[in-house]
């Protein structure tokens, strides 16, 4: 395999059969390789290291920003002096001296693959992060005809995963089904912490009138980062699981399932779909 580049996809020598017929062909794939997230007040020496993800190359400040901020290691995006490349797969978070970071529950074990985003945390206790935003009493409505045409939308940009078919999506998109912003990694949670740590550093935090589109399944740490972003609709492709399900109630999230061009499920919060 070619060595591993700031792309998001590679090309790979492979033999491909179909019926009787038999040829060596080149085909895409996506890129995995891991990323070390480090972060450093400025009065220190050296940084931290908090978290290896496994993620695909691209948008990696984002990354540490969205990962530092969804599990709640940092809340005040004021306090970030920069986020920066300091050398290759490794990404350091440098912040104010003063700044408050969480690490109170340091003795977790930060490892990560592309396929899980809480795996590697040392105990059930640890999983759960508090978010500052409320959903009680937030009631932005979409209409189903605009959660129809998500996919749709989604599909045509979401170049990488054209090109490989290995690459999770994760979309924001206002009430009116606008495409917004778009990152893609083949780990769901890293597309996720890449779309927030983007609005976070902007300034968009909490994204109160937005819906979250996911292109696999919804599974609790994706409707976890999205509690800590504000996001009150989260729409997935796929299937959510029970945990996600009972998260999502808890926080007044809606969760829409197995997404579709005519159909979709309601897990909670039926009262934001119109239609």
């Amino acid at each position: 395999m070619d060595k591993a580049t700031l792309s998001s996809k590679t090309t790979q020598k492979i033999i491909h059969k179909v019926n009787e017929t038999t040829e060596q062909v080149e085909d895409i794939v996506a890129i995995e390789a891991p990323l070390e997230i480090r972060i450093k007040r400025q009065s220190d020496l050296i940084g931290k290291s908090v978290a290896v993800t496994m993620r695909t190359p691209g948008n990696d400040e984002e990354l540490a920003l969205g990962f530092l901020f969804t599990e709640g290691i940092l809340s005040d995006f004021n306090e970030v002096v920069e986020a920066t490349e300091i050398e290759e797969n490794v990404v350091e978070v440098i912040v104010q001296k003063e700044a408050a970071i969480n690490l109170s529950q340091s003795d977790r074990n930060f490892y990560t693959t592309s396929s899980c985003g809480v795996c590697g945390k040392a105990s059930i206790d640890a999983i759960q992060v508090d978010s500052s935003f409320s959903l009680f009493g937030d009631i932005p409505t979409v209409s189903k005809q605009v959660l129809f045409h998500l996919q749709d939308t989604l599909k045509k940009e979401q170049s990488a995963f054209e090109a490989t078919g290995g690459i999770h999506a994760a979309a924001l998109f206002d009430t009116n089904g606008n495409l917004l912003e778009l990152r893609e990694d083949v780990g769901r949670h890293n597309a996720l912490d890449k779309l927030i740590g983007s609005a976070w550093q902007n300034g968009q935090i909490p994204m109160s009138n937005h819906v979250l589109l996911l292109s696999g399944r919804a599974s609790f740490e994706l409707v976890q980062k999205a509690s800590m972003a504000g996001i009150p609709i989260i729409a997935a492709v796929g299937a959510p699981s029970s945990l996600a399900v009972e998260l999502a109630e808890e926080h007044r999230h809606t969760l829409v399932g197995f997404l579709k061009s005519d159909r979709f499920n309601i897990y909670t919060g039926h009262e934001r779909i119109e239609g």
